[in-house]
């Protein structure tokens, strides 16, 4: 089971350092994977942040930690960047569609949704005790927050 740091976060919410470098590079540290937010592209610049541009990354940056970042693509400049690059990047875009397709082939699923071996279940602290523990074992991976609880 692949486990992924929400933003970074390992063991609950933090605004303030979400998205950011060094907070992404603790948690690769720590042996998560991490989901980042990002915007710009190979022709301009990129940046991490949830809702706005926060944090500028080189490509480099990217390149070097491609193998433990899901990358969500926050603008289309961003998705289509990135998506030029599948053999390196595991890229995605969604808003609130139940199930989005990542370039590596999982399944992004939608907090609620339901699970299959090739999901990534989103967020299931958001619907404490809607799947089981089996389910949980048996999707591909598990991006949270609280990542830490799962391992």
């Amino acid at each position: 089971m692949i486990l992924i740091a929400h933003r970074g976060n390992i063991n609950g919410p933090d605004l303030e350092m979400e998205n950011n470098p060094s907070y992404i590079d603790k948690a690769i540290e720590e042996g998560y994977n991490v989901e980042i937010d990002i915007r710009g592209s190979f022709y301009t610049k990129f940046y991490l942040g949830h809702d706005e541009p926060q944090y500028i990354v080189t490509p480099s940056w990217l390149f070097e930690r491609a193998p433990h970042l899901w990358i969500h693509a926050k603008d289309v400049q961003a998705l289509h960047s990135l998506t030029q690059q599948t053999s390196n990047f595991n890229v995605f875009w969604h808003q609130q569609d139940f199930y989005t397709i990542t370039t590596k082939g999982f399944i992004w699923t939608y907090p609620g949704h339901m699970l299959t071996p090739q999901s990534v279940c989103v967020m299931p602290e958001k619907f404490d005790g809607l799947y089981s523990e089996n389910e949980l074992k048996n999707c591909a991976a598990i991006c949270s927050d609280f990542v830490e609880k799962y391992k």
